[in-house]
């Protein structure tokens, strides 16, 4: 991995707005002088997640996780901190220095070269499919009512039978090894060569720049003992979690909408009927990162899930819509009006795209959806089952945290299904009272500090988040007269005084600098403390006074634990010589004078 120098790391940061990078992430409201949204690090109802523009921090008041612009990337990507540069940098468009590291330099151009067989090979199987031997393929593509603009939009494909690939590349100047780590290419028990997929319609899966990162294939022959659907497998240039099918393209879409729908060939057959806000999450159950990838290039727009009809599909909604909301965005459900049909590409084949956009503007949200799928259990006609759902929906609308949207969904059920809104809310309330404790003060109960297995008194911990925020914020004055005064061995808590160690050590007064020499210790204990100081406002109207003030109360701190000292000396003279005594008595007395001046 190439050294990453200070200068460059600043360069990165200046060039990466910690606010404009956590906002395709989270999303963030205004509050004050800072942005504040619910934290990626843990469930939470509450916005406890704040970023400040002006310090360029983040801090999570809830879990306490926080840090500058890397950090935040580091941890919310999963990736190690340099890689957390590097793709800042990247988006940036800032080149990355040169590497002197021979294996990461051969696992860089391993990379590139994957990336090259994946074009290749897309070009290899789209040519085929014109080809007179690819009927086979034709012959679906015309079934499923593809024309040749989507078939080129997409580079669909037909796969070889035997090794015709593995041929191509080999005669391109491919190595075996760079083939079989993309996975197009297997290797037989014989030592032979032959390509994975065999009579196969090929999709190039791209990432969000249009490149080709993978791909997935739909069996054709009957003879196929593979499955019906099969996708590459995760390897060093692709990861399934981290993609979404179409997204290049729904990216560029002017509507005000994303479509998430279930396979490729819905997006596919959506695309070419003028819905060009489709993707599909590649047979996986939506994930954390794909979120991501929608809110990143699906910003203020509406997500609505569409998938297939069955049971699994519907199940399926729910799951996909709850992580949606987690992270913030404005789900919605599609409902297909035709139960003949299932799937979306089916019904837009039917139906047309106007109806579509039409079910695409009626989408429910995922509390309407639940009341639905729960209808469908029962038979309303009768008693005792409309008694059950009365319950059961109870159970879905006690769990909405806005009492308006709760509000307005009660009165809408109460009509819907004719049941009383006091009926309604008098079985929301044995939900929501149900067991609830005492009434207590609603505070996150933040672990004391440890050190030695011993608890550090919070006001201790107090004090020496002063003497940090004092050295970062006002270094020029504060460094040497806290320097002379405060040790090392003053400090308690072994994150403050790591903290404490890197100022002090840097001798740097420039804040600015200051902040970005503590920025690149990688440790994220360090980076969440620092956060947490850099977000609290101590309301300093003298700088000057706070830090005499400190220095101050650590020296009477020194000298009520000296003091201390050398009473339990004297309560056993016996042990001492009188000249011993007589010191230890002179120090005491020097100690209460000195005292009673401060």
């Amino acid at each position: 991995m190439p050294i990453l120098s200070d200068e460059f790391k600043e360069q990165v940061r200046a060039a990466n707005d910690i606010v404009s990078v956590v906002q395709n992430y989270v999303v963030l409201k205004r509050s004050g002088r800072n942005y504040m949204g619910l934290c990626p690090f843990h469930n939470e109802k509450s916005a406890s997640f704040s970023v400040s523009p002006e310090k360029q921090y983040f801090h999570c008041f809830g879990c306490g996780k926080g840090g500058d612009v890397f950090t935040f990337v580091s941890e919310i990507e999963k990736i190690p901190f340099k890689d957390a540069i590097e793709k800042l940098a990247e988006r940036a468009k800032i080149p990355v220095p040169i590497s002197d590291d021979k294996e990461y330099n051969k696992l860089q151009y391993l990379k590139d070269r994957m990336f090259k067989i994946n074009i290749d090979a897309a070009e290899f199987y789209h040519e085929r499919l014109y080809k007179p031997f690819a009927k086979i393929a034709q012959d679906y593509v015309k079934k499923r009512k593809m024309d040749k603009t989507v078939l080129e939009k997409f580079k669909l494909g037909y796969s070889g039978e035997y090794d015709e690939l593995y041929k191509f590349l080999k005669a391109k100047g491919y190595t075996e090894k760079e083939m079989l780590e993309t996975g197009l290419v297997k290797q037989s028990s014989k030592g032979g060569y032959y390509d994975f997929y065999r009579k196969r319609l090929m999709f190039p899966i791209m990432n969000v720049n249009g490149k080709v990162v993978a791909f997935s294939s739909r069996k054709l022959d009957e003879n196929d003992k593979m499955g019906k659907y099969v996708n590459s497998m995760d390897n060093l240039i692709y990861h399934k979690r981290q993609h979404l099918f179409g997204m290049y393209l729904a990216k560029l879409t002017k509507e005000n909408t994303i479509v998430l729908v279930e396979g490729n060939m819905d997006v596919i057959s959506l695309h070419q009927r003028g819905i060009d806000c489709a993707v599909a999450s590649l047979g996986t159950a939506l994930t954390d990162e794909q979120v991501r990838i929608l809110m990143q290039y699906g910003k203020g727009k509406k997500i609505i899930l569409s998938q297939d009809a069955d049971e699994a599909g519907q199940a399926a909604i729910i799951k996909s819509i709850e992580i949606l909301d987690k992270f913030g965005l404005d789900a919605r459900v599609l409902q297909i009006d035709d139960p003949q049909v299932k799937d979306p590409d089916e019904y837009i084949i039917k139906y047309g795209a106007a109806r579509f956009k039409k079910l695409i503007e009626n989408a429910i949200s995922l509390v309407e959806f639940k009341i639905k799928m729960l209808k469908n259990k029962y038979n309303l006609d009768i008693p005792a089952d409309k008694v059950k759902f009365l319950h059961d929906i109870t159970k879905v609308l006690a769990s909405v945290d806005s009492k308006i949207e709760r509000e307005i969904y009660v009165d809408k059920a109460s009509k819907t299904y004719n049941i009383s809104k006091d009926a309604i809310y008098a079985e929301i309330n044995k939900i929501l009272y149900k067991n609830q404790p005492k009434k207590e003060i609603l505070e996150k109960k933040i672990p004391k500090s440890k050190v030695e297995n011993q608890e550090i008194d919070e006001n201790i911990l107090k004090k020496e988040k002063m003497v940090l925020y004092l050295l970062i914020n006002y270094a020029e004055e504060a460094l040497e007269p806290i320097k002379n005064a405060i040790q090392l061995n003053d400090f308690r808590d072994e994150t403050n005084k790591k903290i404490f160690d890197t100022i002090i050590s840097s001798n740097e007064i420039n804040k600015d600098k200051l902040l970005s020499i503590i920025s690149n210790v990688e440790d994220a204990d360090i980076q969440s403390k620092v956060s947490s100081i850099m977000l609290s406002d101590y309301e300093i109207v003298s700088s000057q006074k706070a830090i005499e003030d400190i220095i101050t109360s650590y020296e009477r701190d020194k000298l009520e634990v000296r003091k201390q000292e050398i009473i339990k000396k004297l309560e056993n003279p016996k042990d001492l010589t009188p000249d011993e005594e007589k010191t230890y008595y002179k120090e005491l007395k020097e100690i209460i004078e000195k005292g009673k001046k401060r």
